[in-house]
């Protein structure tokens, strides 16, 4: 497997599709990076010489994109600021509801977990114990 930027991706695919296997590249910036750095996307990624995976790695670590664990963190700090300003969907991440305007009545079991079932436990009379009468008989 090539390894680019600490993640392995697949060696049977065509190194278009193996490039979506890094956080925060898709199809079309995979696209991009290939013509960019002059390699064939319909190339297997087992094919890929060290010189083509070596212009791949530069060409990430350039910073023209955003991935892996920069991502992450640029993410992470965005929805960290919303619920510290107290926004609406700071909240909503806050209480683990969904964020975008979808209904919570049904359908929201993605979000919000599993269904949490509060039923007391019966209460056990102890043995031995009066009986006691209603007053008024």
């Amino acid at each position: 497997m090539p390894r680019i930027i600490g993640v392995d991706i697949p060696k049977e695919k065509k190194i278009e599709i193996a490039l979506t296997y890094l956080y925060g590249i898709g199809r079309v910036q995979s696209n991009i990076l290939l013509k960019t750095t002059g390699i064939d996307p319909n190339k297997r990624a087992k094919d890929l010489s060290e010189e083509e995976i070596s212009r791949i790695t530069i060409y990430l670590q350039k910073g023209a994109l955003r991935i892996e664990g920069d991502l992450r963190r640029d993410i992470s700090q965005n929805i960290k600021r919303l619920m510290d300003i107290g926004s609406w969907r700071g909240m909503r991440h806050k209480k683990g509801l969904p964020v975008r305007g979808q209904r919570t009545r049904t359908n929201a079991h993605t979000r919000k977990g599993k269904k949490r079932v509060n039923l007391a436990a019966p209460v056990k009379k102890a043995e031995g114990a009066p009986k006691v009468k209603p007053a008024g008989k």
